[in-house]
């Protein structure tokens, strides 16, 4: 156990003296986490409120599909990712293989069902006589749906955590994508790996504490706000 004890000292000595490739994995990790989570919201938050929202042919097929990609492995996603990126993918000419930008894409699909498929389920729960009340009142179809959205706030800031906590621990699209360049794409959850399978266990527990630390900010910044 001693070896334990003496990597939790040396990791707190490596966050306070400022480590550089300890934080520069820590910032590649907060770039590329918010990029995907801004994709994937501006994609998930419309799409989740019209299937939670509208009847329509083929609505439980594509919940099907969404309940699907909510399983799908991050190995996965990323190797369908690096095919499309690759110098003889599509999607080549773009050079976003081994960058965050190509990192980002791949998390983008990975959080996109999650915020899909929670939305479209919280906004499946709003009363139905509040759409009925809406438009006794002369409101607009904007309004209607921002009234709605409102209504549901709760779920769907739980589905952006949950959403925010499965990209910023996935591995896999990270490491197939990214290719765990030091300085450049190297992660938080791919930097743990390696310098844990190097026996350099203090950097891994450094890092751990920084993900562990991010995790209990934003779980604590949703409990203020919901209190509010």
């Amino acid at each position: 156990m001693d070896f334990i004890i003496q990597g939790f000292f040396q990791a707190i000595h490596l966050l306070t003296a400022g480590d550089s490739s300890t934080w520069s994995a820590v910032s590649a990790t907060l770039k590329v986490s918010s990029l995907s989570m801004l994709f994937s919201v501006m994609a998930g938050l419309p799409c989740g409120f019209f299937l939670g929202y509208f009847d329509f042919k083929g609505k439980r097929g594509i919940r099907t599909l969404l309940d699907t990609m909510l399983a799908l492995p991050t190995v996965f996603i990323g190797l369908m990712i690096y095919a499309l990126i690759s110098s003889r993918g599509p999607l080549g000419d773009f050079h976003l293989l081994f960058t965050l930008g190509g990192i980002a894409m791949g998390q983008s699909i990975l959080a996109f069902p999650i915020i899909t498929a929670l939305t479209a389920s919280a906004v499946e729960t709003i009363d139905a006589q509040l759409k009925l009340t809406l438009i006794s009142l002369g409101a607009g179809k904007k309004d209607i749906m921002l009234t709605c959205m409102w209504e549901v706030r709760y779920g769907i800031v739980a589905a952006l955590v949950t959403a925010y906590g499965r990209v910023m621990t996935e591995v896999g699209i990270s490491m197939m994508v990214g290719g765990n360049i030091k300085w450049h794409t190297r992660t938080i959850t791919t930097a743990i790996a390696l310098e844990t399978g190097k026996g350099m266990f203090a950097n891994g527990i450094a890092l751990g504490l920084v993900l562990v630390t991010i995790a209990f900010g934003v779980n604590i910044s949703l409990f203020f706000l919901r209190k509010r």
